[in-house]
């Protein structure tokens, strides 16, 4: 009877500590989920949204740092390994481009913006703190559909060699 007793703190730290972290899980999850394309709308590319705009309207792209990796231990030619600070005015639009050949990941500093893919059946609203992976299958267009500027930061693999507009989109 005097172990049970001395095990019993033990299991209710166990029991607390346990629902502590399926609370975590829980609160948490949706976040995993922000700003992706739901699981049920994912389509085939091109069977999504169409594409939009070619021309860029009212945003900045500024490439705040740049790596070639070629150079690095990791010797991958042809690729700049990049991060861009990219703000859209409130109607700002990144036009229709592809990442099949450059992939991404886009975090949302601040604002919202609305992302229309290729392979996803309903429009995309990213907001603060949400990141937008951009791989392989993947065109689209973004447009800020908020009253307030929209401050992105983009990292991306780019493709050096093919002598793309550095600010490609």
């Amino acid at each position: 009877m005097h172990t049970a007793n001395l095990q019993r703190p033990a299991i209710w730290r166990q029991a607390a500590a346990a629902a502590l972290v399926a609370g975590a899980f829980a609160t948490l999850a949706p976040a995993v989920h922000a700003g992706e394309c739901p699981a049920d709308k994912v389509v085939a590319d091109g069977q999504g949204q169409k594409p939009g705009p070619t021309m860029p309207k009212d945003v900045t792209d500024v490439v705040r740092s740049s790596t070639d990796l070629s150079k690095e231990p990791l010797a991958l030619q042809g690729r700049l390994f990049r991060l861009r600070q990219l703000e859209m005015k409130p109607g700002g639009i990144v036009p229709w481009h592809s990442h099949n050949e450059r992939p991404a990941m886009i975090y949302i500093v601040s604002g919202e913006v609305v992302e229309y893919a290729s392979n996803c059946a309903v429009p995309i609203t990213h907001r603060t703190g949400d990141v937008a992976p951009e791989k392989n299958g993947t065109s689209h267009w973004w447009k800020n559909t908020g009253n307030t500027a929209a401050v992105l930061i983009s990292v991306d693999l780019f493709p050096a060699e093919m002598k793309m507009d550095p600010h490609e989109m």
